[in-house]
């Protein structure tokens, strides 16, 4: 073990562990967040192990899963159809597990098996690349991917590179610059900025390398050799780590334990969090009418999925939908929260506008408003195993009923997507129809 060892040990470590943190705290909700959390964890653990045991079986391991979880995360972020997403998120399921278990059987060089799903997920989005956002997202992780891949093969092969140092540097860079492109694909496809939350993160980890990190890094020079007293260096620093990651968080669930005997000044400061959040996430203000009505589907399909997280819609560039801002303007109450839940309204009139007339129904008029109203609105699961229909309404009892009966659950998704595109296209047109007349008059003169 060379004398930069540890340094570079607590560097990586604590980077690696706050970017999990920081990841999976934007958004505990999508797999292609939660994938990405996994695989940098495990290669903080593989730094831990190699300074510890340098070369050992645990060690190449652990070096080797995050080419799998970052497959998963490709995967995740694939623009696939209902129909075809299930298939093939069954089908990377049990090609990690099997890969997993080579990379486990499999000695030495052997071990970059695992680099295979790696392979077929860049394949698939390659693929699809014209519907991936953003749109140099496949080349910039083909790069990192082929980088990574170097690192990997100069761990587990038996070549002079300079040692193992230089390359566990280089693919804990590779994993740093994996992460933050997971964090930019999913904030655009959420429509939310990503910068002023991660800058402010950033921060927040410098200032626990500093104070945590450095301290650490002083105690493995002068215990140099026990191994105990060096991998317990790393609790304190991913306990800092994840505070850093986590912050906003962490204060949310102390304020839960802090506060719970006065319910009104916890569910204030929550409300007070939250807003704090969603400001440093909103994009800046900008005409919708300049993002195009592909993208504003996209983002409409986006709102209507997350109709009952009032979090998420509070991130939404449609708050800033010209009969949103008609509906806050009178209240002196212009909080992302608040104009979340005249979205909500507004989303909640435009499901109502495709009911059909007349009592419930389940003809072909009836399919876009069902499954918009039932399965969105009011946020029912009819293919749950232990659905509770107690305090259900007789329409939403006989809805629930007929889907578990006659609709396939694919077949509801794709009216879920079909019906967004309705619910879209009516927004669109009622928000811009005005200004596109205008604009015509404007040019024609």
């Amino acid at each position: 073990m060379t004398h930069r060892v540890p340094a570079f040990a607590v560097l990586s470590f604590t980077l690696a562990w706050w970017l999990a943190g920081y990841l999976i705290g934007r958004d505990p909700g999508r797999p292609a967040l939660r994938w990405a959390c996994a695989g940098l964890m495990a290669y903080a653990i593989a730094v831990v192990a190699w300074l510890t045991a340098p070369g050992g079986q645990t060690t190449q391991v652990l070096i080797c899963l995050p080419a799998l979880a970052w497959a998963g995360s490709l995967v995740a972020l694939l623009p696939l159809t209902p129909a075809e997403r299930r298939p093939i998120d069954i089908g990377a399921l049990i090609l990690g597990v099997s890969f997993q278990l080579m990379v486990v059987a499999l000695p030495g060089a052997g071990k970059l098996v695992g680099l295979i799903p790696l392979v077929g997920a860049l394949i698939l989005l390659w693929r699809g690349h014209g519907q991936v956002v953003p749109r140099s997202l496949p080349l910039a992780m083909t790069v990192m991917a082929l980088l990574y891949a170097a690192s990997l093969a100069v761990l587990l092969l038996p070549v002079d590179a300079g040692g193992p140092i230089p390359a566990l540097a280089a693919s804990g860079l590779d994993l740093l610059v994996f992460g933050y492109l997971i964090a930019v694909a999913q904030a655009v496809a959420d429509g939310e900025r990503l910068r002023p939350d991660l800058r402010r993160s950033l921060v927040a980890v410098l200032v626990v390398l500093v104070l945590v990190g450095l301290p650490a890094t002083l105690t493995m020079y002068a215990a140099s050799g026990d191994d105990l007293v060096t991998v317990l260096q790393f609790v304190p620093l991913a306990v800092a780590a994840t505070a850093a990651g986590l912050a906003g968080r962490l204060s949310r669930i102390l304020d839960r334990i802090a506060l719970a005997g006065d319910d009104r000044l916890r569910q204030n400061r929550a409300m007070l969090l939250l807003n704090a959040d969603a400001l440093l996430r909103l994009q800046e203000r900008r005409t919708l009418s300049e993002v195009g009505e592909p993208e504003f589907l996209r983002m409409t399909r986006r709102a209507l999925a997350d109709f009952n997280d009032l979090n998420r819609l509070s991130r939404s560039p449609l708050t800033d939908l010209p009969v949103v801002a008609v509906r806050v303007a009178g209240r002196g109450d212009d909080q992302p929260r608040a104009r979340a839940r005249e979205l909500r309204a507004v989303l909640r009139e435009s499901v109502s506008a495709l009911r059909p007339p007349g009592p419930f129904g389940t003809s072909e008029d009836w399919w876009y408003y069902n499954t918009l109203q039932f399965c969105g609105v009011l946020g029912l699961n009819p293919y749950a195993r232990r659905l509770r229909v107690d305090g259900l309404s007789r329409e939403a009892r006989m809805a629930v009923d007929w889907f578990r009966r006659n609709v396939p659950r694919d077949t509801m998704r794709q009216w879920q997507r079909e019906a967004a595109m309705i619910v879209a296209g009516q927004l669109w047109s009622e928000a811009f129809s005005n200004d596109k007349a205008r604009h015509a008059v404007t040019n024609r003169s």
